[in-house]
């Protein structure tokens, strides 16, 4: 067990606060945590680059902390009508329909390894910063005019494009295995 994958252990464990902080409506709090998870998260990736901590369960346990943490706060977040429903189904069947593409392939004995497209690292990067600004306008009572939008197009945007290009790439990885055989042999 290394220091980074403790820190990433303590992100997940930090996701049920912040859920519950929204769900409170203690926005300042949700903030914190939210920002709390964030910077620990580059606290780990720099200990474990800077100080050779790297492992295979921090390169499992890290994404999961971060797309746990933002789906819940997007969820919430669409609940209390603060994100639009069809952005917060967007973002969560976008990452289920990758889980389900990663187990299918490794079901049928052709894994994938899922290496982060520039797409996917850029929709990333809006919503964190989406998330942060509606918990920020939410804790500190203020209004970015018209940032919210811009991001939440952008953010939706960004999500297709992601959700297409893991397809595409699914899909080559996929092309061709099998043949030769019928269906269900």
């Amino acid at each position: 067990m290394t220091i980074p994958n403790l820190i990433t252990i303590l992100r997940l464990l930090l996701v049920p606060g912040v859920v519950l902080a929204m769900l409170q409506a203690r926005w300042e709090w949700a903030f914190a945590g939210f920002v709390a998870a964030g910077v620990s998260d580059g606290v780990d990736g720099f200990i474990a680059r800077q100080f050779n901590q790297q492992s295979r369960l921090g390169a499992y346990l890290d994404p999961i902390a971060d797309k746990l943490l933002l789906v819940s706060v997007f969820v919430v977040l669409g609940l209390i009508s603060e994100l639009p429903l069809w952005l917060v189904i967007a973002v969560v069947s976008r990452d289920a329909l990758i889980i389900c593409a990663v187990i299918l392939s490794s079901v049928m004995s052709h894994p994938v390894e899922m290496k982060p497209l520039l797409v996917s690292k850029a929709n990333t990067a809006v919503q964190i910063v989406l998330a942060a600004v509606v918990l920020g306008e939410l804790a500190f009572g203020i209004q970015l005019g018209p940032v919210r939008p811009i991001l939440i197009f952008t953010c939706g945007l960004l999500t297709v494009a992601s959700a297409a290009a893991y397809l595409v790439a699914w899909l080559r990885h996929m092309n061709g295995y099998g043949e030769g055989s019928t269906p269900g042999t």
